[in-house]
């Protein structure tokens, strides 16, 4: 069924706009037991009523917050609109938070409600809960583990949503009133920022933000009815709510929840998903782990991969200068047969029409490998204060290595020092609790100082080169950009994470991490005895192939950007450490802090 457009002004009104005009349409799909079993529009509705009517029972009032701390799931959905509903906002806490993050979340945004996943979760939570007199409720939705448990605050998912559909089918009418009454441009949840440079802050995002984001988006990505999506980044994160909310609601498309974020490559090929969002890590992922199996596979094999990625590769160039002719479409034609089809089915992404990388900057390298085996991710940039995207490159007209072009109804320049500025319907309406943050972050004019240093070419695609504060300027006076050299390095299989050092320094250096996955399976092969990850990046070898590749991968960078110097983590880097966020992004301040040591090494401090 192709559904109609719609003008709800909220994201409740768009679920209650799609359960009206198509109940029995399947919205969301959940995999139980190796099972896929459809949600439909009606049942993704009846949901998030009772949710706004339990919280309701619970004394929630308009403006209240009210958390959630889980993997993905349909509950995740149904508290984050059921509280929308009723004017209460949501706020996502990463699940691999540690208690204390999660207490600085709980107290800053005072969440009076705070569902929780399962026995971990709900550990932390009641590890913080009674030193937190704003948080009066903890709702678990699998409660396996915690029957001894005995907290007068804690309660089950199931008789918390017993006691709201009990509610809801006494006056099935005040959920759909209480939707009506909302304000569309009040703020509706609230956002973590990644909080790489300090504390995570607060942005307030409104339903009129998002929406507006949506309508500007989906025309010229074609997202449609009937488009099926795979939810598995952390649903707390503005890039995974615009393909698992804001965008499906807008058009109709089905959202699917795998049964843990370890399966997801599993989920992936069973989804095959039409619309698919991956961070650049993601991406590297997938192409590391079919360039490493190819090397064990035989001759043949081996050389027909090897000649189809880089023909195809060869043909995406040409055909993006209009020189592709007859010998170039036969060649595909055999090398999808042969090559292209077995690996995009492999990876689940066979039937993906809009395969699309955000969140963190990707090597220009590795989308031409992609390109070259038929997947032509395309490359946006948004920032959560912008609900997520303000540059997205069109699929008719992709340009390698850009972020793409302004979206309509977005205006867009640079500042003086190159500094981004976005000016939109979607910018978001604050941070919350922090008046000043706000003021320096939005100008008196409407602009979002985003931070990032970037420039336009003459066709209006946006190249970012870097983030503001954390360009480096050597002892030479080079400005170069950290995440370049960076993202070069981890076009390596073997390397995980890299961190650029150089400023006000003679040469650049970095800090790698293995990928202990794709080294430790190298170290196999050659009978390279090791037993952790420490031991594994000590080893002569290890040290030996780090340093072959990045000196090949020095030859795809400028002079002065090139890394003269590395040593390799001891251990991986690790949220509890400090070293990374949520998001997994790396803190740089504090990897320099930590590591001095290493650092010092390089540069002649120390051994």
């Amino acid at each position: 069924m192709s559904l109609p457009l719609h003008d709800a002004q909220t994201l409740p009104a768009c679920v209650a706009f799609f359960a009206e005009q198509n109940p029995k349409g399947v919205a969301l799909r959940q995999k139980d037991m190796g099972i896929w079993k459809n949600i439909s529009w009606q049942e993704y509705y009846d949901h998030m009523a009772a949710v706004g009517h339990g919280l309701k029972l619970l004394g929630m009032q308009p403006d209240d917050h009210i958390g959630i701390l889980s993997e993905n799931c349909p509950e995740w959905l149904y508290a984050d609109l059921g509280g929308q509903g009723i004017g209460a906002r949501a706020v996502g806490i990463y699940q691999t938070n540690p208690s204390n993050d999660v207490a600085y979340v709980v107290e800053h945004a005072e969440i009076k409600v705070l569902f929780v996943e399962d026995q971990e979760q709900c550990d932390k939570a009641l590890e913080i809960v009674d030193d937190i007199p704003c948080l009066e409720h903890i709702i678990i939705f699998d409660p396996r583990g915690t029957r001894h448990y005995d907290h007068p605050k804690l309660q089950p998912w199931s008789s918390f949503l017993d006691a709201g559909m009990q509610d809801y089918n006494a006056n099935k009418d005040w959920f759909a009133e209480e939707i009506r009454k909302r304000d569309p441009h009040a703020p509706a949840m609230v956002v973590y920022t990644s909080g790489t440079t300090g504390r995570p802050k607060g942005a307030m995002l409104s339903s009129h933000n998002v929406l507006e984001l949506s309508k500007q988006s989906t025309p010229l990505l074609g997202v449609q009815a009937g488009d099926t999506l795979l939810s598995y980044l952390p649903l707390c994160h503005v890039a995974e709510k615009i393909f698992s909310l804001f965008l499906p609601l807008r058009v109709g498309a089905i959202v699917h929840f795998g049964e843990s974020i370890e399966t997801v490559r599993e989920d992936l090929r069973e989804v095959s998903p039409t619309v698919f969002l991956g961070v650049p890590r993601i991406w590297e992922k997938m192409q590391a782990s079919i360039v490493l199996r190819m090397q064990d596979s035989s001759w043949l094999k081996r050389s027909l991969f090897d000649f189809f990625t880089r023909f195809g590769q060869e043909m995406q160039q040409r055909k993006r200068q209009g020189q592709s002719g007859l010998v170039d479409k036969v060649l595909w034609f055999v090398g999808d047969l042969l090559v292209y089809r077995p690996l995009q089915e492999r990876m689940g992404l066979r039937r993906c029409k809009i395969p699309i990388s955000g969140a963190a900057p990707i090597a220009p390298e590795l989308l031409e490998w992609f390109y070259g085996v038929g997947i032509p991710i395309l490359e946006g940039y948004g920032q959560t204060e912008c609900s997520g995207v303000s540059h997205l490159n069109p699929p008719s007209k992709a340009t390698l290595g850009s972020v793409g072009q302004v979206l309509p109804g977005v205006e867009f320049k640079t500042a003086e020092d190159g500094e981004i500025l976005v000016r939109s319907p979607s910018v978001f309406a604050g941070y919350l609790h922090d008046e000043k943050a706000t003021a320096e972050t939005v100008d008196s004019d409407g602009w979002l100082h985003t931070g990032d240093v970037g420039k336009e070419d003459k066709n209006g695609f946006l190249f970012i080169t870097g983030r503001k504060k954390e360009i480096i300027i050597t002892a030479g006076g080079k400005n170069i950009s950290p995440e370049h050299i960076e993202n070069t390095l981890k076009l390596s299989p073997f390397i995980k994470e890299a961190v650029a050092i150089g400023d006000r320094r003679k040469f650049i250096s970095a800090l790698i991490q293995i990928d202990d996955e794709a080294v430790g399976n190298w170290a196999n092969r050659r009978a390279i005895d090791y037993t952790s990850f420490e031991d594994l990046a000590a080893k002569e070898e290890v040290v030996s192939l780090i340093d072959e590749e990045v000196e090949k991968l020095n030859e795809k960078m400028a002079r002065v950007e090139a890394v003269r110097s590395f040593r390799l983590f001891e251990q991986p880097l690790h949220q509890d450490n400090g070293e990374l966020t949520a998001t997994q992004k790396v803190r740089r301040k504090s990897v320099e802090q930590i590591h001095e040591g290493l650092i010092a090494s390089m540069y002649g401090g120390g051994a």
